[in-house]
């Protein structure tokens, strides 16, 4: 299995997590299209009012890198930075298990 996955940790400025939720989950809809993406879930922490969890699964890492150049992806990171106060990734080699 060669599947490439990321959790990324989106810190929101203070009052903005609601709207990056908003955001993230749009991106998560534009992904249902996206060749190679086989997970890509928001999640929030119960603990942290400013922190947002996406946790994805590609089929490899290049289909991930030609996910970030697609013309939806570029106009949503622009409008989704000044919401973003940092940035934590994590990147993985799943391995398998339900879902994959």
């Amino acid at each position: 299995m060669n599947k490439f996955g990321l959790y990324t940790k989106f810190i929101a400025h203070e009052g903005q997590r609601d709207t990056l939720i908003e955001m993230l989950l749009e991106a998560a809809s534009g992904m249902e299209s996206v060749e190679g993406c086989d997970l890509y879930v928001v999640n929030i922490p119960e603990n942290d009012s400013n922190s947002i969890w996406v946790t994805e699964i590609w089929s490899d890492p290049s289909t991930h890198q030609a996910s970030l150049s697609l013309d939806e992806a570029k106009v949503l990171i622009q409008r989704a930075r000044p919401l973003i106060a940092g940035i934590e990734q994590i990147k993985l080699r799943p391995q398998g298990g339900k879902g994959i």
